[in-house]
C-alpha cells in the first residue's frame, strides 16, 4: 500500500502528512496511560531487584516468562489483586511477562 494523506490531500501540497494507514502509537499511549504505568511500576521493581534489562539474557526467557505470567494468572484467579512481593497488580505483572516473552520471541525470530 501507498503512502497517502488521510484527508486526500497530494504529497507535494503544503499541509500533506502520509500518515494514512500508519499504526497509531499514541491513541495505546494515551489510551491505556494508567495501565501502562502500572506496568512500568513492575518494569522499575524488576529493574531495582534483579538488574535493568537483565531480563533480556535469562535463559529460556520466553517460555519462563511464560510461566511467570501462569503464575500471576493463578493469583488472580484466586481473588489476590497484588503480589504480595512486589505491591503490584498481578495484571501489571502478567502484562509485563507477556511483553517481555513476546519481545523475546520477535527478537530471537521465531515468531510466525
Amino acid at each position: 500500500m501507498s503512502e497517502s494523506d488521510p484527508n486526500g490531500i497530494d504529497p507535494h501540497t503544503s499541509g500533506a502528512k502520509l500518515d494514512a494507514a500508519k499504526p497509531m502509537p499514541w491513541l495505546c499511549i494515551a489510551g491505556f496511560s494508567r495501565a501502562l504505568s502500572e506496568v512500568a511500576e513492575v518494569t522499575t521493581k524488576g529493574a531495582i531487584k534483579y538488574t535493568p534489562n537483565g531480563w533480556k539474557d535469562v535463559t529460556n526467557g520466553e517460555q519462563r516468562y511464560m510461566e511467570a505470567f501462569g503464575r500471576h494468572m493463578l493469583k488472580l484467579g484466586s481473588g489476590e489483586t497484588h503480589d504480595s512481593d512486589t505491591g503490584c497488580f498481578h495484571k501489571a505483572q502478567m502484562v509485563w511477562n507477556l511483553l517481555a516473552s513476546l519481545e523475546l520471541e520477535l527478537r530471537n525470530g521465531s515468531a510466525p
